[in-house]
């Protein structure tokens, strides 16, 4: 069963397309949206299950410069 989350994050002033750009090309990562609110990223993640998704995010999303903060929604599939 597939994994899925939205990880909502916040960056430092000016660094949101740089950011948008990482995102997309990390595997795992379905979509990124720039939004308005107190987060600047919504990015759509899948992995295969929990942990992979929990890596994802620990591993290759928070990492990336200009990242201050990450919220992991996990979704529930229907």
């Amino acid at each position: 069963m597939t994994a899925k989350a939205f990880v909502l994050i916040e960056t430092a002033v000016g660094r949101n397309k740089e950011i948008v750009a990482a995102l997309s090309r990390l595997e795992g990562v379905k979509s990124v949206d720039i939004v308005t609110g107190p987060y600047d990223i919504v990015a759509v993640i899948e992995g295969g299950n929990l942990n992979d998704v929990g890596d994802l995010v620990t591993g290759k999303i928070q990492p990336l410069a200009g990242i201050t903060r990450t919220v992991t929604c996990l979704a529930t599939g229907q």
